[in-house]
């Protein structure tokens, strides 16, 4: 099955997926050094990239029609951990 990596940090959801044979055809993530090293670790040559989920939009997804089986993301979690300061929805990342 073909994919698309939301929020995807340095790639621990495409590592599993890839692992079971899913083809990864595009990715999107805000951090530019976690993007540096996503690109770094796989070869994303020809692949969608997306920076900013909140710039993405309904065409964007759209154009995806008929291309992507399963969207996978690791949502940020800096809002609700432990080691933030637990502002939950009040902090926009929370939102996503």
């Amino acid at each position: 099955m073909k994919f698309l990596d939301l929020f995807a940090g340095i790639g621990g959801f495409r590592l599993g997926l890839t692992r079971q044979g899913h083809e990864c055809i595009g990715f999107c993530e805000i951090d530019k050094f976690a993007r540096k090293s996503y690109k770094v670790i796989y070869e994303t040559e020809g692949e969608i990239e997306f920076h900013d989920i909140r710039q993405v939009t309904d065409q964007d997804f759209r154009q995806l029609r008929g291309q992507v089986d399963i969207i996978c993301g690791g949502f940020p979690c800096q809002a609700f951990s432990l080691a933030g300061r637990r502002l939950g929805f009040e902090d926009t990342r929370g939102t996503l």
